[in-house]
């Protein structure tokens, strides 16, 4: 891989696993579109630890209060929060281990993905017109992160995307649009750090797999991931998810229509 080719990946990870786009969907269709070789899921995994980086720099005083209210259980909001995200965490760690074998074979094909991406565009605009938008983060209720817990076990699927998925679970459930992305992200930290530590040992066990590429592709993915964060939480006090929605069903209809051409 060159330093380029990180760049570019780094970016696409960084912006993609915050914008409910699919990071996962971008780090297969990238290389598939410009005809470069694939660097597999333990790559992809290992920008996802730039995203965590983003993610842990970006909230870091939240989390601050999250860990120090764990220990008051429910009493306060960042007990509550804590035990909540806790809790939403453990259906999508567990269908990402059973599912393992699947995401890094089946799962990565251009046509798949380019369904659910158009499929998840769908999904993300019934949200954003039919979701009450009332509740706020302060008022979120262990129903309505359990919802969103179980909903982040389908982002398994590249295309699904996991923000995008979590966030429009949360439109549905009564989220405004800001509280959405805002547990969504924080959602994001355990299950990203929790696949790094599965995952990375596998990849720095392998001879030469920890070069000046693979670093900057996690480092870009970190500052990237930093920005995207930051621009959606300042674009959702007034924006909609629409715009979201229709780069989805046009990703995915250009990734049918190449495909189609190229097996003709």
């Amino acid at each position: 891989m060159t330093i380029w080719q990180a760049v570019v990946l780094g970016l696409v990870q960084g912006l993609g696993e915050f914008l409910p786009i699919s990071s996962s969907a971008h780090l297969v269709l990238v290389p598939w579109l410009l005809g470069w070789h694939d660097p597999g899921l333990s790559f992809d995994v290992a920008l996802h630890l730039g995203t965590l980086v983003a993610v842990a720099a970006y909230f870091w005083r939240d989390w601050l209060l999250l860990l120090s209210g764990a220990f008051s259980g429910f009493s306060s909001f960042q007990g509550r929060l804590f035990w909540y995200l806790v809790l939403a965490c453990i259906p999508g760690a567990v269908i990402g281990y059973l599912l393992e074998d699947l995401v890094e074979t089946t799962f990565r094909q251009p046509v798949l993905i380019a369904l659910l991406l158009m499929i998840m565009g769908l999904v993300l605009y019934q949200a954003d017109r039919f979701g009450r938008k009332q509740t706020e983060i302060e008022q979120i209720s262990l129903r309505q992160s359990l919802l969103i817990g179980f909903s982040q076990a389908l982002a398994v699927l590249p295309g699904v995307s996991r923000s995008g998925i979590t966030m429009a679970t949360g439109l549905f459930s009564g989220l405004s649009r800001e509280a959405a992305a805002r547990f969504s992200f924080l959602l994001s930290a355990p299950i990203i750090l929790g696949a790094g530590l599965v995952k990375l040992p596998r990849l720095l066990a392998q001879p030469g797999a920890v070069d000046l590429a693979f670093l900057v592709g996690i480092g870009t993915a970190a500052v990237s991931g930093f920005l995207s964060i930051g621009f959606l939480l300042r674009y959702l006090r007034s924006g909609s998810f629409l715009p979201f929605a229709g780069y989805r069903l046009l990703l995915g209809s250009l990734v049918l229509l190449v495909w189609f051409s190229r097996s003709q």
